[in-house]
């Protein structure tokens, strides 16, 4: 389990994906967490891990399974 802090954001790539801008410069494809979560420039504080065995067509960064979440 890792902890990653960012801002929420949507992005309109094919049918739309909510993706982590984190404050470590990389950009995670968010799965996981409830609808709460998913608020265009929210900034968040995440508990998940990184999930690189799934492939994605989104090709947005590494899919970041969240656990919990706090908004900050």
């Amino acid at each position: 389990m890792i902890t990653l802090a960012g801002k929420v954001a949507f992005r309109d790539l094919e049918t739309g994906l909510w993706v982590l801008e984190a404050d470590d410069g990389k950009t995670y494809l968010l799965a996981g967490g409830d609808r709460k979560l998913k608020k265009n420039g929210a900034r968040v504080e995440a508990e998940g891990e990184v999930d690189t065995e799934t492939v994605t067509l989104a090709m947005v960064g590494p899919r970041f399974v969240v656990k919990t979440y706090r908004f900050t």
